[in-house]
């Protein structure tokens, strides 16, 4: 027969204890670390110690202005919070937290006391993951600790292998010493454009992505061709023109780069269908890789090259209008482009 779950206020049963020497256990595994927001001392105190009795490492503050301190000074893995507070309410704290990119991945639970349907809706809207409702039984709230805890788990995995590909992708970047910084020139000014165009978050941090992975491919190109740079045989043309499929292929596994394989196929298509490697055509051509592809155009024109010098600003943009008219690039997207940068420099 198993223990009956518990309430606040009562003895804590014996086997909430059995995980205080987990970090023995496992020493070289990262605890989770959990953040409670509670202003009332008690509660605060006792949620404290039954997560650390589950070998989670615990800190509690008393609002959300000091959890907005403590989330900048070190995120946690899962946030538990009350929803009436002095200050900030717990539903403003989750709004202001799913709403930055930094920290939207980071569990939320509200718990509350109150039980209208509006309130949970409220909390819904806010974004929060879970709700715990008081009393608190702790079995309850170990569970969905444990199960949002999980899930973190998985995130940062895919983060992490996001990370590595990032990685991969800058180092095609080093093996050409002309290219230093193109991946992290791209990946700022595609996203600020993203930002110009007023484009949504998630298309936003698939253009900041897709100025580190577009040229991923190129890691199974030979370094005599990468170099080379102009005046490739056709055999060779035919060696490079594979790149960007090979750096889909790469990525497609990760269902969180859903919104960057378009970017990494299909920048090097042209308007007039000159482009490669499937002949699209004006708005045939993904949005996002046409984003991409004005910026990518910038850099190389601004960046000097063995076989090319740098040129200007202003003749970078002559260039750039001119080719656009040819049929290469997307022509609204070289004006808005260039009416960003003129903005920046104004505020500059």
């Amino acid at each position: 027969m198993t223990d009956p779950p518990h309430k606040f206020g009562t003895t804590i049963s014996s086997r909430s204890h059995s995980y205080l020497r987990m970090g023995e256990v496992l020493p070289h595994r990262r605890l989770s670390r959990v953040l409670v927001v509670d202003d009332n001392p008690t509660i605060l105190k006792l949620m404290q110690d039954l997560l650390s009795s589950r070998g989670y490492e615990v800190v509690g503050v008393p609002d959300a202005a000091h959890a907005e301190v403590e989330i900048r000074r070190q995120p946690p893995d899962l946030v538990l919070s009350d929803v009436i507070m002095p200050g900030k309410s717990g539903y403003e704290l989750c709004h202001e937290l799913k709403n930055n990119s930094s920290t939207r991945l980071i569990p939320f639970v509200l718990i509350t006391g109150l039980t209208d349907r509006e309130d949970k809706l409220r909390g819904i809207e806010a974004g929060a993951d879970d709700f715990l409702n008081k009393p608190i039984f702790p079995e309850e709230m170990f569970a969905r600790v444990k199960s949002l805890l999980k899930l973190k788990e998985f995130t940062d995995e895919l983060e992490t292998a996001e990370s590595v590909l990032c990685t991969l992708g800058l180092s095609v970047e080093s093996r050409d010493p002309y290219t230093e910084g193109h991946c992290e020139r791209l990946a700022r000014n595609a996203s600020n454009l993203g930002r110009h165009l007023g484009l949504e978050d998630e298309a936003i941090i698939a253009l900041r992505r897709g100025g580190y992975l577009h040229d991923l491919g190129k890691i199974a190109v030979p370094d005599e061709i990468l170099r080379k740079g102009t005046n490739l045989t056709p055999e060779e043309w035919t060696v490079m023109k594979q790149h960007p499929i090979t750096g889909e292929n790469i990525c497609r596994p990760l269902k969180s780069l859903r919104l960057v394989l378009p970017i990494i196929r299909n920048h090097h298509e042209h308007s007039d269908g000159s482009g490669y490697p499937d002949g699209l055509r004006k708005a045939e051509i993904p949005l996002l890789a046409r984003v991409l592809q004005v910026v990518d155009v910038y850099d190389a024109l601004r960046t000097a090259r063995p076989y090319k010098p740098a040129l200007g600003h202003e003749h970078a943009a002559v260039t750039m209008r001119e080719e656009a008219r040819n049929g290469f690039w997307d022509e609204e997207l070289v004006r808005e482009f260039f009416a960003m940068l003129e903005k920046q420099k104004q505020v500059a």
